[in-house]
C-alpha cells in the first residue's frame, strides 16, 4: 500500500480545521466512471467546492491512497441522518470508480467491460483493506466491533449518513461477491499478520513455476507403478491453469495429495471416476463427483481453485458442479484453502494444515531437476521462522532469499533457514536488522521527525526534519533510541528512526 500525501488546503473544510476523536471508518465508492485519484484531487482542492471533503481516495488504475485530510480532521463525507453525522467520529475513503461504467438513474449503471471494472473495484478493495487494517491499528479500532467499520450504505440505516447506496451497489451490480463482513473480516486479518504477510503465504492465481518434466519426475519417485495416462495427463494441468490464470503446478500438488500420488490408496475416490482432488466428497464414505473425461476432471478442479482464489469469471465454460457453492475470493493463498487456517474460516478442506501439505508437495515438485531429486540444493526453500523447530511459528516459505530477507525484517525475531535448518539470516534478539531490504518507502506519520548524522540518538541531529511524507530508506541499521531500526534517506539527508514510519 502506498500513500501520498494530497491535502485539500484550499477546501472549505480543511480550513475549518476542526478535530475529531476517531471512533471509526467509513467506506464510500465515488459513484461516477473515474479511476483516477488525481482527478478529484484537482477539482476539490479549491474554495469553490465546499460542500464535500474526504479523508482519501484509492486511485483505481493503481490502488496509491492519496490522503486528503488529515486522520483526525472533521470531514464532510456521509451527510447526516436521524441520529446525527458519522462525520464527527468517522474517517471517510473514497474507492475511484472504473471508466466503463456508466449510471442511469441512482446507483443503477450499465458497464461497457465487466471484466476491466472488476479489476478497478478488486485493486481499490486491496488498498482499502490495507488502509483500514493501518488505520485500526494507529487508533486502536477492533474492525469486528459493531460500528467501527462500516460502508457509506450501512452509515445510512444507522442514522449517522445520507441515502447512499455505495459501495456495495458497485460491488453488486459487478457480480464481485464482496461484502461489508467479508471486508471486515479481511481488515481484522490484516492487522493479526495474516493478510499483512502475504508476502510470506503462495498465491494460488498466477503462473506455473514447476514443468511438466518436474511434475512427472516428482509422481514417478513417490509411485514407481504410475501408469502412463497419468503422465500423459500432466501437461493438462498447466495448460487449464494458464487458461483459467491458475497455477497448474499447485493443481498438480493438491491432486498428489487428493490421491496418494496417484495410487489411489487411502483416497475417497476412484480412478475411474476422473476426479483427482476429492471433488464434492463432503463427508466419510462419500465418493464425490465423476467426470467423463481425465480433461474434464483437472478442468473441474482448476475452475473451483479459480472460484476460491479470485472474483474474476471463468475463461472457459463451467464444468464445476460445486462452483456456485464457493465464496468468491475467499481463500487466495494455498494456506488458507485449509479452513482452520482460512481467516474467514472458509477453504477446501477441514483438516488442518491442508494448504502446508500442498505446498509441501510442491516444494518437492520444485526440487526435482533432470527427472531426479536436486542433490545440489537448488529448488531449495528458504524458512522464516523464531527456530527451526518452532514450525508453528513460520511465516512463509520463499524460492528467492531476498523475499525472504524482506519477510524477516517485517517481524523482528525471526531467522531466514536454509533447507536444512541453517541460519542465514536475522537476528534473533528482535533487535533492529543491520541487512534490511532496500531499497523500500516508508510513510512519515509525524510533522517533526528528526533526522539524525547516523543510526542513533548518539549520533548529532542534522537541524532538519523530514515533515509528514513518503520517503525512500536505502539503509536500514540498529542504533540507539529505535526499536524498529534506522533508516537512511535516499535524498543522503541523513538517518530517521523507523518507529515513527509505515512500511508501503
Amino acid at each position: 500500500m502506498r500513500i501520498v500525501e494530497s491535502f485539500l488546503t484550499r477546501n472549505p473544510c480543511y480550513a475549518a480545521g476542526r478535530k475529531i476523536t476517531v471512533k471509526g471508518l467509513m467506506l464510500h465508492s465515488v459513484g461516477c466512471p473515474q479511476p483516477r485519484a488525481s482527478a478529484f484531487v484537482r477539482s476539490w482542492d479549491s474554495p469553490a467546492h465546499g460542500g464535500s471533503c474526504v479523508h482519501g481516495f484509492i486511485d483505481g488504475e493503481d490502488g496509491t491512497v492519496y490522503q486528503t485530510l488529515p486522520w483526525n480532521h472533521r470531514g464532510w463525507h456521509c451527510g447526516s441522518g436521524n441520529r446525527g453525522s458519522g462525520n464527527n467520529t468517522h474517517i471517510g475513503v473514497e474507492m475511484c470508480e472504473s471508466a466503463c461504467i456508466r449510471y442511469t438513474a441512482g446507483s443503477n449503471f450499465t458497464c461497457l467491460d465487466v471484466d476491466a471494472a472488476r479489476a478497478v473495484a478488486e485493486r481499490t478493495y486491496r488498498a482499502a483493506v490495507g488502509l483500514f487494517a493501518m488505520l485500526c491499528g494507529k487508533y486502536g479500532l477492533d474492525p469486528l466491533e459493531d460500528g467501527v467499520v462500516i460502508s457509506h450504505r450501512e452509515g445510512c440505516a444507522r442514522g449517522i449518513a445520507s441515502n447512499h447506496g455505495d459501495p456495495e451497489h458497485l460491488w453488486g451490480q459487478l457480480g464481485m461477491g464482496y461484502t461489508m463482513d467479508g471486508f471486515r473480516r479481511e481488515v481484522r486479518a490484516a492487522m493479526e499478520g495474516v493478510a499483512s504477510g502475504v508476502d510470506g503465504c503462495m498465491r494460488i492465481m498466477g503462473k506455473a513455476v514447476a514443468t511438466a518434466g518436474q511434475m512427472a519426475a516428482y509422481v514417478r519417485a513417490r509411485n514407481p507403478g504410475v501408469v502412463q495416462s497419468v503422465l500423459d495427463m500432466i501437461p493438462l494441468y498447466l495448460s487449464e491453469g494458464e487458461a483459467e490464470g491458475v497455477r497448474g503446478d499447485i493443481a498438480f500438488a493438491q491432486s498428489c495429495l487428493e490421491t496418494g500420488n496417484f495410487t489411489f490408496s487411502g483416497s475417497a475416490v476412484a480412478p475411474l471416476q476422473n476426479n483427482f482432488c476429492g471433488m464434492g466428497v463432503t463427508g466419510k464414505g462419500m465418493r464425490g463427483n465423476s467426470f467423463g473425461t481425465p480433461l474434464l476432471g483437472i478442468r473441474a478442479q482448476v475452475q473451483h481453485l479459480k472460484a476460491y482464489a479470485s472474483r474474476k469469471g471463468l475463461v472457459k465454460e463451467c464444468v464445476d458442479p460445486r462452483f456456485r457453492y464457493v465464496e468468491r475470493g475467499c481463500a487466495e493463498y494455498v494456506e488458507w484453502l485449509g479452513q482452520k487456517e482460512n481467516p474467514a474460516g472458509k477453504g477446501w478442506a477441514a483438516g488442518a494444515g491442508y494448504g502446508e501439505k500442498i505446498l509441501a508437495i510442491l516444494e518437492g515438485i520444485l526440487g526435482m531437476a533432470g527427472g531426479e531429486p536436486s542433490a545440489s540444493g537448488a529448488g531449495g526453500w528458504y524458512r522464516v521462522r523464531k527456530s527451526w523447530a518452532d514450525a508453528g511459528s513460520q511465516k512463509g516459505a520463499f524460492k528467492e532469499l531476498g523475499n525472504a530477507k524482506e519477510c524477516a525484517d517485517g517481524n523482528p525475531g525471526y531467522l531466514v533457514f536454509d533447507w536444512n535448518g541453517n541460519v542465514v539470516y536475522g537476528k534473533a534478539d528482535g533487535g533492529g536488522m543491520t541487512d534490511a531490504a532496500c531499497p523500500f518507502m516508508v510513510w512519515v506519520w509525524v510533522a517533526d521527525l528528526n533526522i539524525r548524522e547516523g543510526a542513533g540518538t548518539d549520533t548529532p541531529r542534522t537541524g532538519r526534519y523530514t515533515g509528514k511524507g513518503c520517503f525512500t530508506i536505502v539503509q536500514v541499521k540498529a542504533g540507539a533510541g529505535s526499536d524498529a531500526g534506522w533508516g537512511k534517506l535516499k535524498s543522503g539527508a541523513g538517518w530517521i528512526a523507523l518507529d515513527f514510519c509505515e512500511k508501503i
